[in-house]
């Protein structure tokens, strides 16, 4: 079942794409394992899917740690909400942390990564619904936020990421997703960053076709890929 879901997601991506005129090579799945079985994952990675993303680092500890060494070239995700006094442990497992909401949580995360002489590659969060229940800078202070969080010697600000609202027509996302890419053209032309970001993490399961028309790097997918 997981393999012919992610044929069904690679297919509406491709046709995303084709609408807007981008090449889905752009475009990367990344398969968000909460509350999935190992067997699950493996099947995901078998299908060509190599991101795999957890919401929760214990979940994720589990299922490093029980990952057979076969499956070694996965890149591991951190989506959820990450508490500083979690950060050492993120540091040491995920490839990519989506959820930077706040400048102290940066730094915590640098001074861990400086302990082990890594260069952790992050994703700054930014609430572009203006949602209380939320986390992640505002639209207004992600600049400011990002000058400060670039000048970190050990994190690589790879890019922006959103949570769109729940809505009913998924085309009610859109301007969510249009407003961070516009927020990442602002932030490249206007901060000296050493390299520009190109990363737009957002888009899930129900809207994920908007987020690609609107340019979506990463695609953070579970419940069309887990579930029948």
């Amino acid at each position: 079942m997981v393999r012919e879901n992610i044929m069904k997601v690679r297919l509406r991506i491709a046709s995303a794409c084709a609408r807007v005129g981008r090449n889905p090579s752009g475009v990367r799945i990344v398969a968000v394992s909460k509350y999935r079985s190992l067997r699950e994952v493996e099947e995901a990675v078998e299908s060509g899917v190599f991101d795999v993303a957890e919401n929760r680092l214990q979940e994720a500890t589990l299922k490093h740690a029980s990952l057979s060494p076969d499956f070694g070239n996965i890149r591991w995700h951190m989506v959820g909400h990450l508490q500083t006094n979690k950060a050492k442990q993120a540091v040491r497992m995920f490839d990519f942390i989506h959820s930077v909401d706040s400048i102290r949580l940066a730094q915590e995360i640098q001074i861990q990564a400086s302990k082990i002489d890594k260069t952790q590659n992050i994703l700054v969060q930014v609430n572009t619904s203006g949602e209380k229940t939320k986390s992640g800078f505002t639209p207004q202070d992600v600049k400011e936020a990002i000058r400060i969080i670039a000048g970190l010697k050990h994190l690589a600000v790879k890019g922006l990421m959103t949570i769109a609202p729940i809505v009913q027509d998924h085309e009610q996302a859109r301007p969510y997703f249009r407003l961070l890419r516009e927020l990442l053209n602002e932030v490249n032309s206007l901060l000296n960053t050493q390299h520009s970001m190109q990363e737009l993490s957002m888009g899930m399961s129900d809207d994920f076709e908007v987020a690609v028309e609107e340019g979506a790097t990463m695609l953070r997918i579970g419940r069309a890929i887990f579930e029948g």
